[in-house]
């Protein structure tokens, strides 16, 4: 049977981040509202952390690409198939996609299909320079092409070019992305020192300080949100992704 290899979710994570991060504020403060507060800002920041940390699976996947090209060019160049050659990528190419060729080597040992176990690895590892390289592949098998060597020596300059520039950009936009985290997390590292002072807790324990509070915690998250959103690199659109 085929692994699946989908995100678990992070949900139970969270949650207990969030209570943990609750439970010491509030020892440190004994204000119910300042740790409410402050646990709602941890749930977000952890929330926008677990989906950069998908946008990071996804790009160590992307930059796996030109090396997966390599590896199946020397391949074919060697003698073998198409199916050893995308087999041998299990245990010899990017330790990134080691495991969706895996799957793919024991789906097509026991099937026999090899269309249906590409594209089911097209379809996990769902990335448009993937994409281009299993269409490029499935093309030539259907079709019996002879320049399949040459489109991927193609496909692997185009896919270096676009990482190259994306990592420039990237560098480039780091110094807004920390600006936006020190921007988010400074008031409430000072909210929490103020936290140990009784007129602070007095403060934000009656109605005025709590809307105050929790103002601070809306404008804060969608500020810091808006900054992420804002840092994103716009990616590729996935042509073959409903083949």
């Amino acid at each position: 049977m085929k692994k699946s290899f989908t995100r678990d979710s992070k949900a139970p994570q969270t949650v207990a981040s969030v209570l943990i991060a609750g439970i010491l504020v509030f020892l440190l403060s004994q204000s119910v509202v300042i740790s409410t507060a402050f646990s709602l800002f941890v749930g977000i920041f952890i929330t926008v952390a677990q989906h950069k940390s998908a946008d990071k699976k996804s790009l160590e996947i992307q930059s796996a690409a030109p090396e997966m090209i390599d590896h199946l060019i020397t391949g074919l160049q060697s003698g073998l198939s198409l199916s050893e050659s995308l087999s041998g990528l299990a245990v010899r190419g990017p330790s990134v996609l080691a495991p969706y060729f895996k799957d793919f080597q024991g789906e097509l040992r026991e099937s026999g299909d090899f269309y249906g176990s590409l594209e089911r690895v097209k379809h996990e590892l769902a990335q448009p320079s993937t994409d281009l390289i299993i269409e490029a592949i499935l093309i030539s098998k259907t079709l019996g092409g002879a320049e399949l060597m040459n489109i991927l020596r193609l496909l692997g300059n185009f896919i270096r070019e676009d990482l190259a520039l994306r990592r420039e950009i990237s560098i480039k936009q780091n110094w807004i992305k920390n600006s936006a985290h020190l921007s988010a997390g400074a008031p409430w590292i000072l909210l929490l020192l103020l936290s140990t002072q009784r007129s602070t807790v007095e403060a934000f324990s009656n109605t005025s300080g709590i809307m105050i509070l929790f103002s601070g915690l809306l404008m804060t998250s969608i500020a810091y949100l808006w900054m992420n959103r804002l840092g994103r690199i716009p990616q590729q659109t996935r042509i073959f992704a409903g083949q």
